[in-house]
C-alpha cells in the first residue's frame, strides 16, 4: 500500500510517501490512521485529530469507513477550502 501525505501532514510526519504493509486487522481508512499513529511521534501528532484529516483512495475522496485493499494508494491531507 502506498500512503501519501500532503501539506502540514507531510511536514509533521517528515516524508511525502511511504510503502507500507499494514497488519490484517487494518481494514479501513480509520484503522489505517490509528495504526499509523504508532509509527512515530510525527505520525501521532499529525493524526491526533482525525476531524482535521481527509483521505482519498486511488484518487477518489472517501470516508473513514472506506474498506482498503493491499494495493491501494491512500492520500491524506487537510480539509480543502476555497474562496
Amino acid at each position: 500500500m502506498k500512503v501519501l501525505y500532503f501539506a502540514w501532514l507531510r511536514t509533521k510526519i517528515g516524508c511525502a510517501q511511504e510503502e507500507l504493509s499494514p497488519p490484517a486487522n487494518v481494514g479501513d481508512v480509520a484503522a489505517l490512521m490509528e495504526w499509523l499513529k504508532g509509527r512515530s511521534p510525527g505520525h501521532a501528532e499529525a493524526l491526533a485529530d482525525l476531524s482535521a484529516v481527509r483521505a482519498a483512495v486511488n484518487q477518489e475522496f472517501v470516508s473513514l469507513d472506506h474498506v482498503l485493499a493491499a494495493d491501494d494508494e491512500v492520500a491524506m491531507f487537510p480539509p480543502i477550502t476555497g474562496g
